[in-house]
């Protein structure tokens, strides 16, 4: 069945032209202030010291603010807060899974305003007008499902073609002070209007839907405090690739970055968001900033005026910046006008490298010195600002007579976004040197890029995304992914040399005259005003639930399955786990990208059953070294021993033998993708037993009812292997009630060894609950009845 919104949304896209502001409802965009400010000084009568921003704005959301910050005991890195979120986003790639979660719960609306945002499955090959028609086709009954069950819940539905979630938050949605929740992991994109956005899996986003509170265990706070100025070619993502150089992928783990300091205040309101949204690239909660100016000029150009009056109002009573004295976990100093802009890989975020020593780095590791592509837009890098600055840079080659050497590619944010560069010739100024405009949608930065050239060849491209790990863009484990600002990427890729810094380096003309790019120049906002572009993409505000709507699931369907409920492994009223065959050992990074890998598996967002083919499919076994290999070692006569990591899972699933998993560090870094949770536990994984997790990973396997667990001792990691078999002991007195219960683990290794590993866990009292009942779904819906 094809719905007439969508058909309607693949037609080809008009000229952009000044039209009316879409339609808004005030009220719901606006964080209700004098409550906020209410709660938090009953917050302060129990706490008694200065605050933070960021803990304003949390504790001024908690639920039962006696209960979670007891008598003023120590709070950050401890407690465990209740929390009500005012708002959920979510991108069409994991609302699947999140919508089919929310529809067992039997609600027929969600508690608080809900956004679903079509930008993950639309693939980037020939440009924005075949790609988005294309894609809609292919992706059709997804999209029903999606329009469908907005229409019967009350959720606004942003269509194919409106743009990336993350933009269209920051241009509709985000307010100062408010939090909110959002299914991916760059949600804290948000951040860059003073709040706190929150990237979690699609279980969390089911509480704040159902009106249940949303348990976090209180962060850190980093201060970042900035000074000086940025100027010449240096910008926000220059500061935030520093930043992760500094912290590296698990330095913001279980921590929110406040900065402040009067760096701050001369930013624009995009450049904030630039640096919140690649604060999930260091491991970070969220990021925040105290209310600006700039945040205003932003609110009111992007047409919510009342918003702004009441932040306004909201600021002047102290509730949008930290309070004098409030104190940091750490603080970090980071003086602007010493950064230079700097790149960041390959395959991993946090390798920091200065421009003016990158030549040197590539020459030092034998890379070859050029580059087969430039990429430029995403949630990260995609607003008016950074389109401006680089049209600048293709200004001045055209005048020059110059064009990409590379492929370059150009993503706008979102339909407004590209509807105000057509308008002020931003679009066609790219185009004339070379840029292919795609559409608005994440595109190549989630692997959504049908790339037919260096296929299994090592190649290195510069992007201004925010993730680079192997085979994330292309789907080639061999294409190095170096981080950098839009305008370093743009000059760069006129070079097509690594090497090559527009800093200090000219480029040789066809008249043999040297060409040198003069620092670039860009525009916050548009002197003109954005223009919504064309609005038949965009939902109304607030719909009103139809609750006679069908949601629609066509029969025999492998992109959509109804999902049927875990079964708790204490149904037969034991409290320890049964015994657990250890699947494999998970050697060193192992992201969510590893567990789940994007890319043509999105398809199957949707179908637990089919995406469950891909689980761990690029992740290193420790017992020889190989990738997507694992070893059955009860396999019966005639089968082989060695199988892939998913088929020996569905070996064991097959037998009803339960098992267990034994990974690294940070495990479950980068997405916020639940799918990383759900296919081992639909295949039996009970137990997963970590150097370290990941924050959203840890919370989202709780979630599904798997046992996370830290080694207390890091070096036992080597001493379990595929094989073994493990049982737990003293897990029957954490779900009797006691956190504060020791569990260890009995292994009895393949010789017949037994021996015990003492271990740690961070299982709050609800999260018990959600591990009792097998899911925290299954907990909701025994509450509900």
């Amino acid at each position: 069945m094809v719905r007439p919104a969508i058909r309607g949304a693949a037609r080809g896209r008009s000229f952009a032209t000044h039209t009316p502001s879409i339609p808004r409802n005030y009220p719901s965009i606006t964080p209700p202030y004098p409550t906020l400010i209410q709660n938090l000084n009953h917050v302060r009568s129990v706490l008694k010291r200065p605050l933070t921003l960021a803990e304003k704005i949390l504790y001024s959301h908690l639920h039962d603010p006696v209960h979670s910050l007891g008598n003023g005991r120590r709070i950050r890195g401890e407690a465990y807060l209740q929390l009500k979120p005012e708002r959920v986003a979510m991108q069409d790639a994991s609302a699947q899974m999140a919508l089919l979660q929310f529809m067992s719960a039997g609600l027929d609306r969600c508690a608080v305003p809900t956004s679903i945002h079509c930008d993950h499955l639309i693939q980037a090959s020939d440009g924005a007008e075949a790609d988005l028609k294309r894609s809609i086709i292919s992706n059709q009954e997804v999209f029903d499902f999606l329009e469908s069950a907005a229409r019967k819940f009350g959720i606004e539905f942003w269509r194919p073609g409106s743009g990336i979630i993350h933009q269209i938050v920051l241009e509709n949605y985000a307010a100062p002070g408010m939090l909110m929740l959002g299914t991916d992991s760059h949600t804290p994109n948000a951040g860059g209007l003073g709040m706190l956005a929150i990237g979690v899996g699609g279980a969390d986003a089911v509480d704040a839907m159902t009106g249940t509170p949303w348990e976090l265990k209180a962060p850190q706070i980093v201060g970042v405090h900035l000074t000086g100025s940025l100027s010449g070619w240096t910008t926000t993502k220059d500061l935030i690739l520093h930043l992760a150089g500094k912290l590296t992928v698990r330095g913001g783990t279980g921590r929110i970055i406040e900065y402040f300091g009067p760096g701050v205040h001369s930013q624009s309101c995009t450049g904030l968001a630039t640096i919140a949204n690649m604060g999930a690239e260091v491991g970070a909660t969220t990021s925040t900033f105290p209310y600006t100016s700039n945040m205003r000029g932003y609110l009111h150009a992007t047409g919510r005026g009342p918003v702004a009056q009441a932040a306004d109002e909201a600021a002047g009573k102290g509730f949008l910046s930290a309070d004098d004295g409030a104190e940091y976990d750490e603080v970090i100093e980071i003086n602007l006008s010493d950064l230079e802009p700097t790149i960041n890989g390959p395959f991993t975020p946090d390798l920091a490298t200065p421009l003016s020593k990158f030549g040197a780095f590539v020459k030092e590791q034998g890379w070859k010195d050029e580059m087969s592509a430039g990429l430029i837009g995403s949630c990260t890098n995609s607003s008016y600002e950074d389109m401006t600055r680089v049209a600048d840079l293709a200004r001045q080659a055209k005048a020059a007579g110059l064009t990409t050497k590379v492929p370059f590619l150009c993503t706008p944010g979102s339909e407004q976004i590209r509807a105000t560069m057509e308008r002020d010739n931003v679009t066609s100024t790219l185009q004339d040197v070379g840029a292919v405009v795609l559409a608005n949608a994440c595109g190549p930065c989630i692997g959504q890029w049908k790339r037919e050239d260096k296929k299994g060849e090592e190649n290195a491209i510069l992007t201004s995304f925010n993730r680079n790990f192997k085979s994330r863009n292309d789907g080639n484990r061999y294409t190095m992914n170096f981080l950098a600002s839009p305008t370093v990427v743009t000059a760069m890729a006129f070079s097509g040399s690594l090497s090559f810094n527009p800093m200090t380096d000219s480029l040789t003309l066809d008249s043999g005259n040297r060409f040198k790019f003069s620092p670039p120049s860009g525009q916050d906002l548009p002197s003109t005003g954005f223009t919504p572009g064309d609005t038949s993409f965009y939902p109304l505000p607030t719909p009103e639930p139809q609750p006679d709507a069908e949601v629609i699931i066509q029969k025999d369907s492998q992109r959509l399955e109804l999902l049927e409920p875990f079964t708790s492994p204490f149904n037969d009223g034991n409290l320890e786990l049964p015994p657990l065959k250890v699947l494999m050992r998970v050697r060193g990074k192992c992201t969510t990208d590893h567990i789940s890998a994007a890319g043509p598996w999105l398809k199957y967002k949707g179908h637990l059953t089919n995406i469950s083919e891909n689980l761990l499919i690029t992740a290193v076994n420790d017992e020889g070294g190989d990738v997507n290999v694992a070893f059955d070692h009860d396999a019966p006569s005639g089968i082989t021993e060695t199988d892939t990591i998913p088929g020996v899972a569905k070996r064991l699933k097959g037998r009803n033998q339960p098992w267990a998993l034994v990974v690294d560090e940070n495990y479950g870094e980068g997405s916020a993708r639940e799918h990383a949770a759900l296919q081992p536990r639909f295949y039996g994984c009970n137990l997963i037993v970590a150097r370290s997790f990941a924050r959203i990973h840890e919370t989202n396997l709780k979630k599904q009812g798997v046992l996370p667990l830290w080694f207390a001792d890091k070096t036992d990691y080597s001493r379990i292997g595929s094989g073994d078999m493990i049982e737990t002991v003293g897990l029957a007195n954490l779900l009797q009630g006691h956190p504060d219960a020791i569990i260890k683990l009995r292994v009895t290794n393949r010789g017949g060894e037994i021996f015990e590993i003492p271990t740690n866990h961070t299982m709050s009292i609800d999260q018990i609950k959600w591990l009792h009942a097998g899911s925290a779904l299954n907990h909701i819906r025994s509450q509900m009845k």
